[in-house]
């Protein structure tokens, strides 16, 4: 690994342990085994460090797990294959449980700052079409626009979701046959 990897490496485990707040640069450096200077060279800022590394984190454990649940849905009618995907929620969260915390820590953060964070809000583009492609792979009748649009309505539950799980992890995230049928009286009543 170079000194970038080290870092991303070193910031997570410290995150990890300590949290979002409580992660200094020092640490950080020390974690990865690098100079307190390599920050700066590599990412800017300890903020973009951060935003980096969870975002990376998150983007493995949420993202593929994303994926491995619309690709588990292969066949099924996309209401039922949104319910099942929905009802996979509560464990993905559960395995990904301080990484999210971590990550909401770090949006707070974010939108409290005073220069805008683009790195954060650059990266959306990425994860709707990585969803659009796992939807269009296993419901090849839609088209890439619709695809686009389910996987933005799937990132933005998942994301509101993962909210609700942390706060109520027994109850916090409703039925998918409940949000099937939400969204399709939504879409009758159009």
């Amino acid at each position: 690994m170079g000194n970038r990897e080290d870092l991303l490496a070193g910031a997570r485990k410290v995150i990890m342990e300590r949290g979002v707040a409580k992660a200094t640069a020092r640490d950080i450096a020390a974690a990865a085994g690098v100079s307190l200077a390599a920050i700066g060279y590599h990412f800017g800022s300890k903020e973009r460090l951060v935003a980096e590394a969870l975002t990376e984190a998150l983007g493995t454990g949420i993202g593929d797990g994303m994926d491995a649940l619309v690709r588990g849905t292969d066949g099924m009618p996309l209401a039922q294959a949104f319910a099942t995907m929905i009802d996979g929620l509560p464990a993905l969260f559960a395995a990904n449980r301080e990484s999210m915390l971590a990550s909401v820590e770090n949006m707070l953060r974010a939108a409290r700052a005073d220069q805008p964070v683009t790195y954060l809000a650059d990266g959306l583009a990425g994860a709707y079409a990585d969803l659009a492609t796992a939807l269009r792979d296993t419901h090849p009748v839609l088209t890439a626009d619709a695809a686009l649009a389910i996987a933005e309505l799937y990132f933005g539950l998942t994301q509101g979701l993962s909210v609700l799980w942390l706060i109520a992890p027994d109850t916090g995230v409703p039925d998918g046959q409940r949000f099937a049928a939400a969204c399709l009286a939504v879409a009758g009543a159009g």
